[in-house]
């Protein structure tokens, strides 16, 4: 009773005592994490993005697009009905940074990849009320104009492969060739073309 008093009536005694508590328990979460295969090898079919596809996540990111759509469908009937498939840990594993999000202004993307044709999402990216007419959306027309020059593309490349990422020498020396030219909004709908595209939708 005693020992019980005076950790109560020490408040840097019970902050330590609360600390090693979360610490612990959080560890015991986390770390068993790091050897489970589910967590750390990519699904069957998994790719790593292109060229022009991981030029496209970088003009989402950008643009902002991840503040108001989520990539990531939990794993109950009413997301799963609405969106497809939820997400699994292996479709991550060469997201840097992860895009998953938890703002929902507008629908989750994580499944969209091959929902709409390649003319839709120009439109909708355009000016979405031309295809949802109830769209708070705003439209993005600028990204017809502006042309990929694939300075950087490379470096990026070689930047995702030391995280992982499985890029070949191959892949890395076309990858200026690949988005030369391309605007951004071809890589935007490159890249929102192939999200979820490695687990089939399940509706």
């Amino acid at each position: 009773m005693k020992q019980h008093e005076l950790v109560e009536k020490n408040v840097g005694l019970l902050a330590l005592f609360m600390v090693l508590a979360v610490s612990l328990g959080g560890l015991v979460q986390i770390v068993p994490l790091f050897f489970q295969a589910s967590v750390n090898e990519p699904v069957e079919g998994l790719k790593p993005y292109t060229a022009l596809e991981l030029e496209g996540r970088d003009i989402y990111i950008a643009n902002g697009c991840v503040g108001c759509h989520s990539q990531m469908i939990r794993p109950f009937r009413a997301e799963t009905e609405r969106y497809g498939h939820y997400s699994v840990a292996g479709e991550s594993v060469w997201e840097h940074p992860f895009l998953w999000g938890s703002k929902r202004t507008g629908p989750d993307l994580a499944r969209v990849g091959g929902r709409y044709s390649n003319e839709w999402h120009r439109a909708h990216l355009y000016n979405p009320r031309n295809v949802v007419p109830e769209s708070k959306m705003p439209g993005y027309p600028w990204l017809v104009e502006r042309k990929l020059d694939g300075k950087h593309t490379a470096q990026r490349m070689e930047a995702m492969r030391t995280l992982g990422v499985p890029y070949s020498d191959a892949d890395i020396a076309g990858a200026k060739e690949a988005v030369v030219g391309k605007t951004e909004m071809d890589a935007l709908v490159a890249y929102l073309q192939v999200l979820g595209t490695s687990i089939k939708n399940k509706r």
